[in-house]
């Protein structure tokens, strides 16, 4: 069958292409086309565009790079037309997915599903709406989604686990190198613990988020290091406007060894946050927004959730802590992370949650469950 797939950033990107591989298994006759990046083009098929010409954030960056957003909008449309797919998979990206969706709806018969679905939990509940008229089927990786989706607006779901599991579960089983190696290898130093930046992966959070990571963390170069975690399609010299002389170093395309040998983190709230506390890394989640207040108040005023990070809202309460828009200080994160680095009371009760955030994740087999339930639909569709 042939299965046309759309991510937009570089979480998206992963998942889909472990999707992707799950989806041969059931299929060996799966033919590919997406949009997306490096790791879906390493599994095979067509890549129409790259992920980074799509990754726009921000209002400010989304109006000036607006003709281009809707360029892409049209080549895609045009593009699954003309393919006649079996299926087209939405990964996350609801701004844009839930444009193509509606426009299959409206002008064609290709099936759409929906694989990491959007957060309408968090803002923008009304999407609901497009998304039951839109989208056929809907793959959730977070539990408390069953409730939201089935219970509150009667569309049914499946929660097929989480791919970050699958993820870590797969690099894991397969990692050999000691922490003495990644150290040696990285030219780092081998007496000091690493305190891991993951900074995000857009050039905007970035930019935001580096700079006070960077400064909050200082203090602790003495007696630790600073190593920081490359994003996908960001180069060394945009890292360079930002590090300065602080004493960090960078490593690109190597997050989950990173984390395999740090002792803390600081993290930009997304799937990174959930990551890090699959390999139980105590973390600070820090997000700063320029207008921090003003941005703290519409947040009380119009989330629906008390939590931005992925960790906090699958285990219901605050794990870990959250520095967001006015909240994330130097002085703020220097103080949190301070408790990480050392055999804390604060160190032992944030891994005691990641152990319960495991437990009601379950085990790994997302990506394997969601490409059987997509085939078994498929095949049912046609019969």
């Amino acid at each position: 069958m042939k299965y046309y797939l759309i991510a937009g950033e570089a979480s998206g990107d992963l998942h889909a292409s472990n999707l992707m591989k799950a989806l041969k298994n059931e299929d060996t006759e799966a033919d590919f086309r997406f949009f997306g990046g490096d790791l879906m083009s390493a599994v095979g098929g067509t890549r129409v565009k790259h992920y980074r010409e799509l990754a726009y954030m921000g209002f400010i960056p989304v109006l000036m790079h607006l003709p281009t957003i809707l360029a892409n909008m049209r080549l895609c449309k045009r593009d699954i037309v003309e393919w006649q797919p079996d299926v087209v998979i939405l990964i996350d990206y609801p701004g844009f997915n839930l444009d193509i969706a509606k426009f299959l709806r409206a002008n064609t018969r290709i099936p759409v599903y929906y694989y990491i679905s959007p957060k309408i939990w968090a803002w923008k509940e009304y999407r609901i709406k497009n998304i039951k008229r839109d989208v056929d089927a809907l793959f959730s990786i977070l539990p408390f989604e069953v409730d939201f989706f089935e219970k509150k607006h009667h569309y049914p779901i499946h929660y097929v686990g989480n791919p970050c599991v699958d993820a870590v579960a797969t690099f894991q089983a397969t990692y050999a190198e000691s922490k003495e190696e990644f150290i040696a290898r990285h030219n780092l130093q081998a007496e000091k613990p690493i305190i891991a930046l993951l900074a995000g992966s857009r050039r905007q959070e970035i930019k935001d988020n580096l700079p006070q990571m960077l400064e909050a963390a200082s203090p602790f170069t003495t007696t630790h290091q600073l190593v920081l975690a490359g994003a996908p399609g960001i180069e060394p010299d945009y890292y360079a406007r930002y590090t300065g002389n602080h004493p960090v170093k960078i490593v690109f395309g190597e997050t989950y060894p990173l984390l395999t040998h740090s002792r803390a983190a600081l993290v930009t709230s997304g799937t990174a946050t959930l990551e890090t506390a699959l390999f139980r890394v105590p973390q600070v989640v820090c997000y700063y927004v320029a207008m921090g207040r003003a941005v703290s108040f519409l947040r009380r005023h119009l989330l629906k959730v008390r939590y931005i990070s992925l960790v906090n809202l699958v285990a219901g309460r605050g794990v870990v802590k959250e520095l967001v828009a006015h909240l994330m200080t130097v002085d703020n994160v220097r103080a949190e992370l301070a408790d990480l680095i050392r055999d804390t009371p604060e160190r032992a009760i944030m891994l005691n949650g990641y152990d319960e955030c495991l437990r009601i994740l379950g085990p790994s087999g997302a990506s394997r469950q969601a490409a059987r339930l997509m085939v078994q639909k498929l095949k049912e569709k046609t019969m």
